[in-house]
C-alpha cells in the first residue's frame, strides 16, 4: 500500500484519477465476458457478450469485395506497385481520395440531402478520438457540456478523462420515450448557471446510443435554436447514421441547419465507420465542423491519432464503388431489421417490452417489472443476477445515467444466429422462472391471508365476550375488530 501511494505521487493527475469510467457496470460486464466467454462447443455455459455494439452482419459482402478488388490493398501482388507511395509519411490532411470518398459516403447515408466538403473531413482515431478532439477544440478544463440522458456510457472516458471537461446530464423520461425537449434543456442549463458551471455546448447522439431511435426534424431544429440562443456549441455524434433499418429516416443536423437562421460556427459533427461499416478495428473517426477555426485546430490535433495510410487507401477504393456501397447499405438494413425483430419478438413473448426503435445495434429493454423496488440498487442487484447466473452481459441503465431504474441496453448484432437463440432461451428461462417464483410467493401470501381470515372468523363466533353488553356495547367495540365493519352493525347504529 505504501509503495502504491508513493508510486502514485510520481504520476500525473490523469494517470491517477478515476475519471476514465472503467469502474462502471458497463465495463465490468466486459470483464465478466472476457474471463468466461461463451463458446457453443468449448464453453457453452459461458457469458454471452451483449454489451458490445459491433456490426459484423455484412462481413461476407465486404470479404467478397476485397477478393474481387485485390489491388485496393498495398499488401497484395496486385497492389504492390502502390506500396512505396502509401507507406511513406503522409500529410495529416489525409489522402485526398479518402477524404472525398468519406464525404460522399456521409452524404449518401443521409439520402444525398447534404453535400459534405472533403476539405472539412478531419481524421481521428475512431469516434472516441474524434469526440475528444472536438472537446479539446471547444472547451477548457472545468467547462461543461449538456448531454441528454440516457447517454453512451463511454462518454465519461471520451469527453471527460483527459480534457478535464464535465458532463451535465439532461434527464429525459420514459413517458415520452426519452425525447429531448427544450424544457429539459432549459432546466439543466439554468441549474448549471446557478451552480456557476460554464456550459460550452450540447452533445447528442443521433441515432441515439443507447435508445436506438432517431431524432426528428422538430427536435433537431429545437436543438439548433437552443444553442444559437445560448451562444454555445452543438456536437452531433452521428456514427450510427447508416444503421437505420426502418422509418423514420435518419436526418443529419447538417440537413436541418440548411434552412435555418443559425450560427453555423456552432455546429459540429462526429462520424465514424466503426458502426455503419462494422470497422471499429480500423479506427476511422471523423470530425466535421462548419467552423474554420475548429477544423484547422482539429487537423493539427489529428497528428496524435491519424488513420493509417494503408487503411485510407483501402477504404478510398471501397467507398468509391457506388454499386457496392448501395448494395451494402440495402443489405445491412435488411439484416439489422431481421435481427432486431427476432430479439424483440422473442422478448415480447415472455412479457418483456422495449422502447420502439429503428436504428443502432441495440435496443432499450424495460426490466422494471422484475425489480424488487424501483431503485438503482435494485437494478444493480438484477444486473448481477443476469451477469453471474443467466450469463448474459447486458448493460444496466445506470451506466448510461438513466434517471429511471430498470432499463437495460441489449446489443443484438455482434453474434451469429445460433448464439442469438441461446441468448433468447436464457432470457425466457430467467423471466419465466421469475414469474413462477412471484406466483408462488403470491400463492403463499394468499394462503396466509385465508388462514388469518378463518382464524378471526372462528374467534368472532367462539368469543361470547364480544356480545356481552355488560362488557362492551356495539358503540365501544374496538376499531380493529371485524364486527363494526358488518353492514348489520352499521344498520343497527
Amino acid at each position: 500500500m505504501e509503495f502504491t501511494r508513493k508510486n502514485r505521487q510520481l504520476l500525473s493527475r490523469i494517470a491517477t484519477n478515476d475519471r476514465h469510467g472503467e469502474n462502471s457496470p458497463y465495463f465490468d460486464g466486459w470483464k465478466a465476458y472476457d474471463s468466461n466467454p461463451f463458446h457453443p462447443i468449448h464453453n457453452p455455459d459461458g457469458v454471452i457478450q451483449m454489451g458490445l455494439a459491433e456490426n459484423p452482419l455484412c462481413f461476407d459482402l465486404i470479404e467478397k469485395w476485397i477478393r474481387e478488388n485485390p489491388d485496393a490493398s498495398i499488401c497484395t501482388a496486385e497492389g504492390l506497385d502502390k506500396f512505396k507511395d502509401i507507406a511513406i509519411y503522409q500529410d495529416y490532411h489525409g489522402l485526398r481520395e479518402f477524404r472525398e470518398a468519406v464525404a460522399k459516403f456521409m452524404g449518401r447515408v443521409g439520402g444525398n440531402r447534404v453535400t459534405f466538403d472533403p476539405n472539412r473531413i478531419v481524421m481521428s482515431g475512431g469516434a472516441t478520438g474524434a469526440n475528444e478532439t472536438a472537446i479539446f477544440c471547444l472547451a477548457d478544463p472545468g467547462d461543461a457540456f449538456l448531454v441528454p440522458s440516457p447517454y453512451y456510457a463511454g462518454f465519461a472516458r471520451d469527453l471527460r478523462w483527459r480534457t478535464g471537461v464535465e458532463i451535465v446530464p439532461v434527464h429525459c423520461k420514459s413517458l415520452n420515450n426519452f425525447r429531448i425537449t427544450r424544457a429539459a434543456l432549459e432546466e439543466a442549463y439554468e441549474k448549471a448557471q446557478r451552480s456557476n458551471i460554464n456550459i460550452k455546448g450540447v452533445i447528442i447522439t443521433n441515432p441515439s446510443n443507447p435508445l436506438g431511435t432517431v431524432l426528428d426534424k422538430e427536435t433537431l431544429r429545437s436543438l439548433v435554436s437552443f444553442v444559437t440562443d445560448k451562444k454555445i456549441h452543438l456536437v452531433s455524434d452521428e456514427i450510427y447514421a447508416a444503421t437505420v433499418f426502418s422509418s423514420p429516416r435518419f436526418i443529419s443536423v447538417a440537413e436541418v441547419m440548411q434552412d435555418m437562421d443559425c450560427n453555423r460556427d456552432l455546429i459540429h459533427i462526429v462520424y465514424s465507420l466503426s458502426k455503419d461499416m462494422g470497422f471499429p478495428g480500423f479506427r476511422v473517426g471523423i470530425v466535421y465542423s462548419f467552423n474554420d477555426d475548429v477544423t484547422n485546430c482539429a487537423r493539427k490535433m489529428s497528428s496524435f491519432g491519424l488513420v493509417s495510410s494503408q487503411t485510407q487507401f483501402l477504404l478510398a477504393s471501397m467507398l468509391s464503388d457506388d454499386e457496392f456501397v448501395g448494395n451494402f447499405l440495402r443489405e445491412s438494413s435488411k439484416r439489422l431489421a431481421k435481427r432486431h425483430h427476432v430479439f424483440t419478438k422473442g422478448l415480447e413473448e415472455v412479457g418483456i417490452s422495449t422502447i420502439k426503435s429503428n436504428a443502432g445495434l441495440f435496443f432499450w429493454m424495460d426490466m422494471r417489472p422484475l425489480l424488487k423496488e424501483q431503485t438503482t440498487k435494485a437494478e444493480t442487484e438484477l444486473w448481477r443476477v443476469i451477469i453471474n447466473k443467466v450469463k448474459l452481459n447486458v448493460s444496466p441503465g445506470s451506466s448510461f445515467l438513466c434517471s429511471e431504474p430498470g432499463w437495460f441496453r441489449v446489443c443484438f448484432a455482434n453474434m451469429d444466429d445460433k448464439t442469438v437463440e441461446v441468448a433468447l432461451d436464457r432470457i425466457r428461462e430467467f423471466v419465466l422462472q421469475g414469474k413462477e417464483e412471484n406466483n408462488h410467493e403470491a400463492d403463499k401470501s394468499q394462503a396466509r391471508a385465508q388462514r388469518w381470515r378463518k382464524q378471526n372468523l372462528r374467534l368472532s363466533f367462539s368469543s361470547s365476550r364480544l356480545y356481552d353488553e355488560s362488557l362492551m356495547s356495539p358503540h365501544m367495540i374496538s376499531p380493529h375488530s371485524p364486527i363494526p365493519h358488518s353492514p348489520l352493525v352499521r344498520a343497527r347504529t
